[in-house]
């Protein structure tokens, strides 16, 4: 006997489909894959120097530049005229400014090894009792080990290339030449290079917030960067200002002015090595302790004030990041590209926040590095 099948349509019943299944879980990779793509980009970015470093730095002026370009296209001045002035002006700047401190500088390279001579004499004289102490030691244990302890001596030798400075001339020259055009390159063609960078999206919406996000970020990281370079302007003029009317000559003042400003930029190592570097020179310069220390202490109390007061007020908690990252960061990029590294640090770190607090799902590593 044979059962009639009915079919759902024969039974005019309205069939509701199953609910699609949840969204499954992107697959993540191994913890020791991302670790391995970590150290392979570091050993790329360090492998890749001479390249990466001027297009950084090229994009860290052009950031600089760009709030100047903003406002001299709202003079109806041209992008392109407006970006020839902003670097001839940057360069005539820098060029003045080298040429007050090429004599200080070399003098100071000169003298440096007598100098500091000096004050290794000075040190070793109050270190005098321990070094008593330390010979007693040895000849202690001298006499204790017989002639099989007796002391060998290596010479080491170094043969010095003359003409090493004239090999690296042109390359550094190359370089300097590579980052004057890439800044005047971004700087004019930078905005129809991410115009048709973001034409490749397929749809409109797309389009329309990645725009949006660039532009924010793109303005938010010029005017951290500008802000910044003009605090640190600033504070390498007042410390040049103290320093005269602590007797340094002209010159020397703008050179150690000159090198706080520069400092600056790398938070925590930069001022460490500053007041080692105040505190040797008021030694060289001054006979007195008291009066020796002095420029260190300024530049401290200066750079305290910097970072504790006027940077937070004019930045706000917007720019804010952990000290522990900010130390990382350090670690990370000065291992990588030297004192260059150092300084384009935080920048970069404040270009990697933004863009993590823009992108959807990401928010949560913005707030990790705050």
């Amino acid at each position: 006997m044979s059962v009639p099948v009915t079919s759902p349509a024969d039974l005019d019943v309205d069939v509701v489909a199953p609910p699609p299944p949840p969204h499954a879980p992107r697959p993540r990779g191994p913890m020791s894959l991302v670790v391995l793509a970590f150290l392979a980009v570091c050993f790329t970015l360090w492998a890749a120097q001479d390249i990466v470093l001027p297009i950084l730095l090229a994009m860290f002026f052009a950031l600089v530049g760009n709030p100047i370009l903003r406002f001299l296209g709202r003079l109806w001045i041209p992008r392109f005229l407006a970006a020839v002035l902003v670097i001839g002006v940057g360069l005539s700047g820098a060029a003045a400014l080298g040429v007050q401190l090429v004599g200080p500088a070399m003098d100071w390279a000169q003298e440096a090894p007598q100098q500091l001579r000096k004050v290794a004499r000075q040190v070793q004289n109050l270190t005098k009792p321990v070094q008593q102490a330390n010979q007693a030691a040895e000849n202690f244990a001298r006499v204790a080990g017989g002639e099989s302890a007796r002391r060998v001596q290596v010479v080491r030798t170094q043969l010095d290339d003359p003409y090493k400075v004239l090999t690296r001339a042109p390359r550094l020259a190359a370089s300097i030449l590579a980052v004057v055009l890439l800044t005047l390159f971004f700087m004019i063609y930078g905005q129809n290079l991410q115009k048709h960078a973001i034409a490749l999206f397929p749809s409109r919406q797309q389009q329309r917030f990645t725009a949006d996000i660039l532009r924010s970020i793109e303005r938010e990281v010029s005017r951290y960067v500008l802000t910044i370079t003009v605090i640190n302007a600033l504070v390498g003029l007042i410390f040049s200002g103290i320093l005269l009317l602590l007797g340094i000559g002209l010159q020397e003042a703008l050179l150690w002015g000159t090198v706080a400003a520069l400092l600056n930029f790398a938070p925590y190592v930069g001022p460490l090595i500053g007041v080692t570097l105040m505190l040797l020179m008021g030694f060289v310069e001054f006979s007195d302790p008291f009066q020796a220390m002095l420029p260190a202490a300024c530049y401290l109390a200066l750079h305290t004030i910097e970072g504790q007061v006027v940077t937070p007020i004019v930045l706000g908690r917007q720019m804010a990041i952990s000290p522990l990252i900010l130390i990382l960061a350090l670690m990370v990029f000065g291992w990588l590209w030297g004192m260059i590294g150092l300084l384009l640090s935080v920048p970069l770190l404040v270009c990697i926040k933004l863009v993590l607090a823009r992108l959807e799902g990401t928010q949560g590593w913005a707030k990790l590095l705050e």
